[in-house]
């Protein structure tokens, strides 16, 4: 897949609080020389800052570590993010990147390497306000607040899903010997499961209990209501449909007796003439 390299400026994504801000520098863009794109970018954008440069990866490739050395002629904190342009998974389709000097144990020479580092993607007030006015077209009036709360209950369990996924294949990497152990990542592991709870404390299983049995009571009972308003429904529809049938029984009676004295005023009129006839004669 061929890369496609080009600059990325400050306000159209930058990394979060937690790490170091970018220099200001010029950027880099495809196809042009550094110094007539930079110029161009001040010219219609001065008040952005480049700070690094993407691809569409989607997955880090062996020459970007070349690319981004190139970059720091003009841009020494450069930042590569890899941008998904088809995402499958839940979450920010984006992955940052910094480039850092990598100490091996066995004593040879340090290498170049990225580092994930966590980001996040804004936009200026501008923008924000015309999003808004987008999405206050697009509003769907039906959905509850409910449905929302639950999709977005079930989008963040499977974000959730894949992200132990991806924990587990590290892990089992690691235990492999295809990829060395990196203690931070350990360190924050324990971390996590220090956080778990004792399911074998009997206060936590009460507690959890008792949750769990006053959920399940509001569960029957707005079955049980769902159920009375249904029968209701049944029993208001057939009542119903027995007006409606009784209604169409009556009409139909009172057109065939209308029938019946429109025919037997034609059958007067028809003897009538014939007396009349006879009279004649």
């Amino acid at each position: 897949m061929a890369l496609q390299s080009t600059s990325l400026s400050s306000t159209q994504i930058r990394p979060s609080a937690s790490s170091s801000p970018p220099s200001l520098c010029p950027g880099l863009s495809a196809g042009g020389s550094p110094g007539s794109d930079s110029k161009s970018f001040l010219f219609c954008s001065a008040r952005e800052r480049i700070v690094g440069w993407y691809h569409t990866g989607p997955k880090l490739h062996k020459n970007d570590i070349a690319i981004n050395e190139l970059m720091k002629r003009y841009c020494p904190n450069s930042v590569l993010v890899i941008i998904d342009v088809k995402p499958k998974d839940l979450g920010l389709p984006t992955e940052a990147y910094i480039s850092v000097e990598e100490v091996h144990d066995d004593g040879t020479p340090t290498s170049k390497t990225f580092e994930h580092v966590t980001s996040e993607i804004g936009a200026e007030e501008a923008e924000e306000v015309g999003v808004e006015h987008l999405l206050r077209d697009i509003k769907d009036t039906t959905v509850g607040t409910l449905s929302q709360r639950i999709t977005n209950q079930v989008h963040g369990l499977k974000g959730l899903n894949s992200k132990l996924l991806d924990i587990r294949s590290y892990l089992e990497k690691v235990a492999l010997g295809k990829l060395p152990i990196n203690h931070q990542i350990i360190y924050h592991l324990q971390d996590v499961f220090n956080l778990l709870p004792d399911v074998n404390l009997q206060e936590f299983v009460k507690a959890f209990y008792l949750k769990t049995n006053d959920q399940m009571v509001v569960v029957y009972l707005a079955s049980l209501i769902r159920s009375v308003v249904a029968l209701h429904n049944l029993i208001n529809n057939k009542i119903a449909n027995r007006d409606a049938e009784k209604k169409e029984g009556q009409e139909k009676e009172e057109s065939k007796k209308e029938r019946k004295d429109e025919k037997e005023k034609d059958k007067e009129k028809s003897d009538g003439k014939k007396e009349e006839k006879k009279e004649k004669k």
